[in-house]
């Protein structure tokens, strides 16, 4: 669609639909906000649910999801472990993905 980085991020400046597509693109970064949804999750809760993702790219898709503030990492103490919880911005795309949800049902 695009040839060059610049008109991806040319577009994604002018155009809320092509933004918000650039950072959910993927079906794992939906996905990922689809779990979180229901309750927060451990990464491996979240490598388990997407079977067949690599730790590397889960762990890219977590820091590309926490940098634009729709999930954030919380370190609990007891027992020690990390957990992944949707902002309220993050909160804010569950009308999107019911929306998918109820599209897929009735057309997919």
């Amino acid at each position: 669609m695009f040839r060059t980085p610049q008109q991806r991020r040319d577009l994604c400046r002018r155009c809320p639909v092509a933004r918000v597509a650039d950072i959910l693109g993927d079906s794992c970064s939906l996905l990922i906000l689809r779990d979180l949804l229901i309750k927060p999750r451990r990464f491996c809760d979240l490598q388990n649910s997407l079977s067949g993702i690599s730790t590397r790219t889960l762990t890219n898709k977590l820091k590309r999801l926490e940098g634009e503030k729709l999930i954030q990492r919380r370190e609990c103490k007891q027992p020690p472990r990390v957990e992944y919880t949707l902002t309220k911005k993050g909160a804010a795309l569950r009308s999107v993905i019911n929306a998918m949800r109820a599209y897929g049902k009735k057309y997919l």
